[in-house]
Order: structure tokens, then C-alpha cells, then sequence
């Protein structure tokens, strides 16, 4: 991209207008009579109106030459003819040429000046009654609110495509309101960054002490450094040392402003053991609510409402002569667990049989003529359940019906819920390991009253992405029964995967190389010849060794994003070798990643409002979730297409972008709930917090047919060493336990 430019000129087509988020493609007639593309957003873009943009070039793949918006000035009509064309080109609703013509020939050069500060006048005009006269001023205040708006954010660096998001919460106010206090933009837009609004606060001169940044300054802090890392509340006293460290504050003033957020509600504090834990109230609520409702299901075990232990293990009998099969005492135990409670858990390691379990409850409870639904926290994990069980699994999301939100809220509405809960009489979740306790939370709201839950994973796995460790704290607390598989079967004995899984986590070596097997270790020196390796391995050497397909049979998973193997380096790589560039595939260029035609991808957070449809237009839906791995299909000026698991369409505009990385690689947590046909993994030293033998664990069992581990042996020994776990503040220990 060249040097930023400034041209006028006088627009003469909008290509493309999207009126959510105000992203336009329109050609610009400059004065130097070239007509030029431009794109970027810029709202109520009109044929005729007169304009000065600034930018940079871009030479599209499709489209050639264009120029990509930083900002724009639109110069205030002066004289009449300017008013005329002006008003006539569209810009305020309601208002056309006729309309514009009678305006301009009652009040001349002070037409703006009247309909912005007398507009009751209006109706002086025949056809403009008092209704309209207000209507079109609020459409042209409507029209300055939000140019000034865009202006603001393009003078502070901000990303313009939030600028339709920031008006409609704050309307014509936004400005002010942002100018006295610009860490709204962190608290109410997802995406925005404390950082980023602390450096507007600075370009604004706002004090470091100033209470709105040491408000925000705390929330931020328990918002990401606690709801990221996997807690759902942190100690008061950690809390206030880390806010003071990320704010450069006394620890008085952000006692002071935790003091105000507690009284305003915005924050809520209870014990915790001995502990005062502050809390999001969203993360509050779900988790008690959690914890309330488990203790209601957990009491209902108890009751006779089911049938005998031996009417039920003769059902059992007989659907293992239908089957041809017999079950291990572990797994009938675990069906009757599930047969007989209202909420009970299957958990174990990799070829212990859980699927053979949620087969042979499906069977079972289709016998009853009861109504069963199957889903799992993401959609590969959904779609790898419906695999194995031969009937429709859904992601919880999409059995809950998400419904679009309003707002950035951690919560979001759900259409079933308390007031209509799921129809179903028996609810199976795979992968509940991965469910955090909002999602857990509003799938066990919607259960009605006699119902059976069923959770179903492996505890061993890493935590959820999201807060807290449900799965684990309902184990712990010995309040529900759990039915343990501890014994691989045979035929999964004889996968070296499955072994050295559970080699790994019982803190062992694993057997590498033995010849027909399925786990293997190529040994390198350093991190530079790893990320080679690994490169020449996914795209070369595997795929004619073993008849695969690079993009979708091979999955690199790293233990980290940065460093020289870890994921950010190995995409680029991967991405060179894979899908270079090359003539007819467009492309996106960024500063940190470049998108393209052909390439893998994976979203990074839950957007639970992105439309999507399925790949012979029957079905649409809303949702793409944290986690799903898609292929980029299209890339237009206005967005890209992405297509989902081979089967869903999603198309996002320039501003989601943010929400797409780069997937030939990917961290291990990133990769839960998913499964491979092959993984390959960078083994490397690292910090030891994160390079842990849970990490390798969880990584390994992701595979199904091969396990390639490419690095340094000592670095293997030490993770497996590492049994580290890092603590995660939960409360639901506490609500499972109080009666």
C-alpha cells in the first residue's frame, strides 16, 4: 500500500452499501476527472454528493486498483445548487428531488440552517406535514451524528466498521460521551480492547487517576485476566494487585473504584471458602443457578421413580443379543448409572468404550419410546458424535436455539429455556469436559423437571476455553454418581495412540517407532529445524506416505502461538507450501496475516449472530462457534466466504474479519472437541506452565490414525514430567455442596 493520499471529487455509483455496519464500495469522479474505486465505511454514501477521501491503494486480485478508506471529509452544501444535489442524491430519507427542489426555492442558501433549527418551516411546503418536517430532521441530524462519529473514530485509530454498533447504543451522544469517558468503548464493544481505549483516554488527556480508567481498569482485569484464564471469580486481594499493576495505580484507588463498581451492582462479591470473591454477575448467577439446579437433578436420583436394577439389566441383556455384543462390568454399570438418574457422568480415557455406552443408551432409551437429544459444546465434536452414533447430534448452541443478542453480554438468549425448555426426555452431552458454566448453565435450564442428563467425557482432558471446570467440580464434589472407565478394550489396546494416551497421563514414556504402528517422533535440534521439519512433513512427506490430503487429513497442533514453532510461524509456512499464491486466487492482505482463497481457517470466538446456510440452501441458521475449522471459499471487496465442515456457508464482512485465523496450525486448546485422522505436533522446551503433560495428553488423544511428534525428546521427558495444572477460582464446588 502506497502513501496515504487525499482526493475530492463527486461520487458517481455506490457499488456496494451494507447498512449494518456502513462498509461501502462506491466510484469517486476526482477533479482530475479519473474515476477511481474506493472502499471502506462510510454511511449514506449518495450518486452526485461531493467528497474528499484520504487512503491508501490496494490492487484487488478481481477488482484491480482501489483505494482503501482511512477517513473522509463530506464539505457542508454552501450554495444552492450544492444544497440542491445535496438533499436530491438520497442521503435523508424521505427526501428526493421534487422535495428538494421546493426547499431549496423556499429558503435558498439557509435550507440546511432550517431544517436542523426550525423545522417546524418545513411544513410551510405543500406535501411536508409537521410529522415529516421532524422526521427529516432527524434523518439529516441522524446523518452528521454519525459522520462525526466516524471521524472521531478515524482521528483515534479506531477501527470505523464499530461505529454503526456505538451509535445505536448511544445515538447522537456518542461523541460526548466517548470524549468524557472513551472506556465505553471497551465495556460495551466486544473487540475493543482496554488498551486500545486507554490510548484514546491519553490522546483525550485524560488522567491516569481518572475514575472511569480505574473502573475499567478493574473490569478488565477480572474480565480478561479472569474469564479468560478459565476463572469465574478471583480473590479480592488478587484482583486489586493485579488491577494496580496493569494501572500503574495505588492500590487505595482501586480498592475505591471496587468499592463503587460492587455498590452500582456492576461487580458482586461473596465468600468463598475463606475467600471474598468478586465476580462478573453474569459468571455469578450462571454458576450458582448451575449449582442449584444440579443439586435439584443430584436430589431426584434418589427418589423411586425408576424402574428395578434387574428389570433394567435384563433390557440391558437383551440389547446385547440384538447387538452381538457383551459389556465389560464398568460399562453395564455405567447404562444402568445412566438409566436410573436424573443426572449422572460417564468419564475415561481413549478406548475405554464411552461411545459403545451412548450407543447403547440411545438403543435403550428408543425402547421406552423416550425422546433423546445428542449434542457436545462445538460443532466438529456434534458432527463426530453423530459419526459414531448414527443419529443427529447438535452443538448445545444450536439445541438451545441461540437467538441474536442486542448487545456484547457474556449471556446470550436463548430461545429454550425455564419458561420452554427442551422437549426432549433424555439429554446426552459429549465432550462435557470442554462445556463452560454459562453454556452448561443454560442447557440445564432448559431441561424440564423429569428429564435425564447425561454428561459424558474425559476429565483428564484440559479445562473448558471458557470459565470455570464444571466437569471436574461436579466429580470432585462426589455429589452425583460417576461411572469411571478405566479399562481399554482389545481392539483400541492395539492402537499405539491409545496406549501412549494413557502411557502419558499415568506420567509414563511413550513407545515411539515401532514399525506398522501409529505413533512416531522425528528427532530435530532446535526450533528452526522443527518448524522445517514439521513443513516438509505435512507437505510432502505424510500425505504420499500414507495416501493423505495435507488440508483435511493433517492437523498441526502447537503448544503455543508464539515462537519460532510455534502456531503463528508454522501457518505462514504451512500456508506457503499448501496454498501459495498464485493467479486466480484472491487474497486479503493484513499486517500480521495475509487471507486467501483455498485456505484453512478457524474461528476464534463465538459470534453467535453470523448467518449461515447450508450448502444447498435448505438450511439456514445463526452461530459460528470458537473453535469451528472452515476452508476460505470467496473473496469479494465486500467480505469472504468461509465454508464450514464441507457443509455450512457463512459470509463475513470486513470488520468480522478479526474473528478468522489462519488454521493449518493451531494450539491444543483450540483443538478440543475435535478429532483428527492425523496430528502432528512441534515438541519444543517451553515455560512450564503451559508445556504440561495434560497439554500432550489432550493433543495425543485428538488423533485418531496417526501421531507424528516432531521436536526434542528432553522436551517430551519434561512435559510428561509436569503434571502441573493451573489453579482455576470456581465457586461451583461451594453451590454443589450447600443444601
Amino acid at each position: 500500500m502506497e502513501e496515504p493520499l487525499k482526493l475530492s471529487g463527486s461520487v458517481t455509483e455506490v457499488i456496494y452499501f451494507n447498512k449494518e455496519n456502513g462498509y461501502s464500495i462506491f466510484e469517486l469522479l476526482t477533479e482530475d476527472k479519473d474515476v477511481i474505486t474506493c472502499t471502506g465505511t462510510l454511511p449514506f454514501v449518495n450518486p452526485g454528493e461531493n467528497l474528499t477521501v484520504m487512503g491508501g491503494w490496494y490492487h484487488h486480485p478481481s477488482y484491480g486498483k482501489q483505494l482503501k478508506l482511512t477517513g473522509f471529509l463530506r464539505p457542508e452544501p454552501g450554495g444552492e445548487i450544492e444544497i440542491l444535489n445535496f438533499l436530491a442524491s438520497g442521503i435523508i430519507p424521505g427526501v428526493r428531488r421534487a422535495t428538494a427542489e421546493k426547499l431549496v426555492e423556499r429558503f435558498g442558501v439557509d435550507t440546511l440552517r432550517v431544517i436542523e433549527d426550525a423545522p417546524e418551516r418545513l411544513a410551510e411546503i405543500k406535501g411536508i406535514s409537521e410529522k415529516k418536517a421532524f422526521e427529516i430532521r432527524s434523518a439529516y441530524l441522524e446523518t452528521k451524528d454519525l459522520e462525526q462519529l466516524i471521524m472521531f473514530m478515524q482521528k483515534h485509530g479506531l477501527a470505523t466498521g464499530y461505529a454503526m454498533r456505538l451509535y445505536e447504543q448511544f445515538g447522537g451522544q456518542a461523541v460526548n460521551k466517548l470524549e468524557k469517558n472513551p472506556y465505553l468503548l471497551c465495556e460495551k464493544i466486544s473487540g475493543i480492547g482496554f488498551k486500545t481505549a486507554d490510548g484514546v483516554a491519553r490522546s483525550l488527556g485524560i488522567m491516569p487517576d481518572d475514575e472511569n480508567r480505574i473502573r475499567a481498569g478493574v473490569k478488565h482485569t477480572l474480565t480478561y485476566n479472569g474469564f479468560s484464564g478459565g476463572h469465574t471469580f478471583l480473590p479480592r486481594g488478587i484482583l486489586v494487585q493485579s488491577a494496580a499493576a496493569l494501572l500503574s495505580a495505588d492500590t487505595l484507588l482501586v480498592e475505591n473504584a471496587l468499592v463503587s463498581l460492587l455498590a452500582s451492582g456492576a461487580l458482586v462479591s461473596d465468600v468463598i471458602g475463606e475467600t471474598e470473591g468478586i465476580f462478573l454477575p453474569e459468571l455469578y448467577y450462571a454458576e450458582h443457578d448451575l449449582g442449584k439446579r444440579l443439586l435439584a437433578m443430584i436430589q431426584k436420583n434418589s427418589e423411586a421413580d425408576f424402574e428395578s436394577t434387574h428389570k433394567i439389566e435384563k433390557e440391558i441383556s437383551d440389547l446385547e443379543k440384538e447387538q452381538g455384543i457383551t459389556l465389560a462390568p464398568m460399562q453395564k454399570e455405567a447404562v444402568i448409572t445412566g438409566m436410573t438418574s436424573h443426572f449422572s457422568i460417564i468419564t475415561g480415557g481413549p478406548g475405554t468404550g464411552k461411545t459403545t455406552i451412548i450407543r447403547f443408551l440411545i438403543d435403550a432409551f428408543s425402547k421406552r419410546k423416550k425422546k433423546i437429544a445428542l449434542c457436545a459444546p462445538t460443532g466438529r465434536a456434534a458432527k463426530r458424535m453423530s459419526q459414531l452414533s448414527g443419529k443427529e447430534a447438535k452443538t448445545i448452541h444450536r439445541l438451545l436455539e441461540v437467538g441474536f443478542s442486542e448487545d456484547d453480554s457474556l449471556l446470550r438468549a436463548f430461545s429454550k429455556n425455564e419458561e420452554d425448555p427442551l422437549e426432549e426426555d433424555v439429554i446426552i452431552v459429549d465432550e462435557a469436559s470442554m462445556a463452560d458454566v454459562l453454556l452448561l448453565d443454560a442447557l440445564v435450564a432448559a431441561i424440564k423437571p423429569k428429564a435425564r442428563l447425561i454428561l459424558v467425557g474425559d476429565s483428564d482432558q484440559l479445562p473448558p476455553v471458557g470459565a470455570g471446570d464444571a466437569l471436574r467440580d461436579i466429580i470432585a464434589s462426589k455429589k452425583a454418581p460417576v461411572a469411571r472407565l478405566d479399562t481399554v478394550f482389545r481392539q483400541a489396546e492395539e492402537s499405539m495412540i491409545v496406549q501412549n494416551a494413557h502411557r502419558i497421563n499415568r506420567g509414563e514414556l511413550p513407545i515411539y517407532n515401532e514399525k506398522g504402528k501409529d505413533f512416531f517422533f522425528v528427532s530435530c535440534s532446535d526450533a528452526e529445524e522443527i518448524a522445517e521439519k514439521l513443513t516438509e512433513l505435512v507437505g510432502n512427506r505424510l500425505p504420499k506416505a500414507y495416501n493423505l490430503d495435507p488440508m483435511q487429513d493433517i492437523q498441526v497442533l502447537s503448544p503455543m502461538k508464539k515462537t519460532t514453532a510455534g502456531v503463528n510461524q508454522l501457518n505462514k509456512l504451512l500456508q506457503e507450501v499448501l496454498n501459495p499464491p498464485k493467479k486466480g486466487l484472491h487474497e486479503r492482505v493484513g499486517a500480521l496475516r495475509t487471507l486467501r482463497e483455498g485456505d484453512k481457517v478457524m474461528q476464534i470466538k463465538n459470534n453467535y449472530d453470523l448467518p449461515w446456510e447450508t450448502l444447498d440452501g435448505k438450511q439456514e441458521g445463526v452461530g459460528v462457534y470458537n473453535g469451528d475449522i472452515g476452508t476460505i471459499e470467496m473473496i469479494e471487496p465486500e467480505g469472504v466466504t468461509v465454508v464450514f465442515d464441507g457443509e455450512r456457508r457463512a459470509t463475513y464482512k470486513n470488520p468480522m474479519l478479526e474473528e478468522l485465523e489462519l488454521a493449518y496450525a493451531v494450539t491444543v486448546h483450540k483443538s478440543q472437541g475435535s478429532e483428527f485422522p492425523v496430528v502432528v505436533m512441534p515438541i519444543f522446551h517451553g515455560v512450564p506452565r503451559l508445556m504440561t503433560r495434560n497439554l500432550l495428553y489432550t493433543a495425543v488423544t485428538r488423533a485418531v490414525k496417526l501421531v507424528v511428534l516432531v521436536g526434542l525428546k528432553s522436551a517430551a521427558e519434561t512435559m510428561i514430567g509436569n503434571d502441573y495444572e493451573e489453579k482455576r477460582y470456581s465457586a461451583l464446588p461451594r453451590w454443589l455442596t450447600e443444601n
